[in-house]
């Protein structure tokens, strides 16, 4: 079965004491990486499915001790260290303070699943700092897209983003038709898998429809949950523009802080992706308003319509993302940047860059004193200092 590329970074710390997290939206992989990494273990191990009633039953003693030693005696672990894999932890919250005890006390190993890093946020209290590393598994990138529908040989993406001078129109054209998938369909695993693009689009439909059912119900207090629809219904026109709280209150007739509420909500369970405007200065990252995407451009394009350099961004973002931290720059709608990388590199992104839209994006680096920038575009072009999203 094929392995997603953090399937490396997480082995690295299989034989350590932290717990292993694992989170991410629902349908993104996050049980089968977790099986991958048990089928590894040569050892006593267990694993439990936190749905399955009869499973928790195994953790609802009052006396960790005892729990322990029925882990001990089902795993047949004697002495020997013994690793427990925990998939959906979400649907037990009290399972923290037995990780706990069973890590500091036995040196029991733990790699966990939750499905909501919002839910997780409050599942983890301060008492876990020190015990756990905690592992946010993204839709595909199209490297791994490529990687799953066998176009490229399977290799260890690096977290460093290397970006080359010059690219030729053959190796552009290599890669093109798979991009315009990738762009309409997305990146969740079975999506990426499935040949027929009618039942694809059926699997994203399901995967909306359990946002729903499970992660917003179960991790949530919403009472009306058609509020909650008709925010993402008005989030999707506004994609990769900067939001304006006060106008989604006045056109929801619900007040600003719901609307910041159901906003965090959506990032929490790691539906959108709120980007920050750029300051050097740490604390003022967080004010005005945010930009906002889509963690899957499949999902937003089941959930309704946009132009297609919307669609490009967004997926200029989701890939982005995979390298660090995002943010973008706005001084009085004169100068813009669309995303700036760890606080490091300026990217703008087109359909087609072109000699102007570099001059411009080098002009608005060097005001802000950043030395690397590059355009992304969709189509091919000689212009200097491009980069095609198919080799990000």
């Amino acid at each position: 079965m094929k392995k997603r590329f953090i399937y490396n970074d997480l082995l690295k710390y299989l034989d350590h004491k932290n717990a292993l997290i694992i989170t991410g939206m629902r349908q993104v992989g996050k049980t089968t990486l977790m099986k991958q990494l048990f089928d590894q273990v040569d050892g006593p191990k267990l694993w439990y499915d936190f749905e399955n009633p009869l499973d928790l039953l195994h953790f609802e003693n009052i006396n960790y001790d005892a729990i322990y030693e029925v882990l001990r005696n089902e795993a047949g672990a004697g002495n020997v260290r013994m690793y427990v894999f925990i998939d959906e932890i979400q649907n037990f919250p009290e399972i923290t303070k037995i990780i706990k005890y069973l890590i500091d006390k036995y040196n029991v190993k733990f790699v966990v699943t939750g499905s909501s890093n919002y839910y997780l946020k409050n599942l983890f209290p301060e008492s876990l700092s020190g015990r756990k590393f905690l592992f946010v598994l993204q839709p595909l990138s199209f490297s791994e897209y490529l990687f799953f529908n066998d176009k490229i040989e399977a290799t260890e993406q690096n977290k460093i983003l290397k970006l080359k001078s010059s690219y030729s129109l053959l190796e552009y054209k290599k890669y093109e038709a798979d991009y315009q998938i990738y762009l309409e369909y997305g990146g969740f695993p079975e999506v990426v898998t499935t040949k027929d693009s009618s039942t694809k689009k059926l699997i994203l439909k399901n995967i909306f429809a359990s946002f729903f059912e499970k992660d917003i119900k179960v991790l949530s207090d919403i009472k009306d949950i058609r509020e909650l629809r008709d925010l993402i219904l008005m989030l999707v026109p506004r994609t990769g523009n900067i939001l304006d709280v006060t106008k989604l209150s006045n056109e929801l007739e619900i007040n600003r802080v719901k609307v910041y509420g159901y906003l965090e909500l959506l990032q929490g369970v790691f539906f959108i992706k709120l980007i920050p405007k750029y300051s050097k200065s740490i604390d003022r990252t967080v004010a005005g308003g945010r930009k906002v995407y889509f963690a899957d451009t499949g999902l937003l394009n089941i959930i309704g319509k946009v132009n297609d350099g919307q669609l490009f961004e967004n997926a200029a973002a989701n890939q982005l993302s995979f390298y660090g931290e995002l943010f973008y720059y706005n001084k009085r709608s004169i100068s813009e940047i669309d995303f700036i990388l760890n606080k490091e590199i300026a990217f703008e992104v087109k359909l087609k860059s072109s000699v102007s839209d570099l001059k411009k994006l080098e002009k608005n680096s060097t005001e802000l004193g950043l030395e690397q920038y590059h355009l992304i575009s969709k189509n091919f072009s000689e212009t200097e200092r491009t980069v095609f999203p198919m080799f990000i």
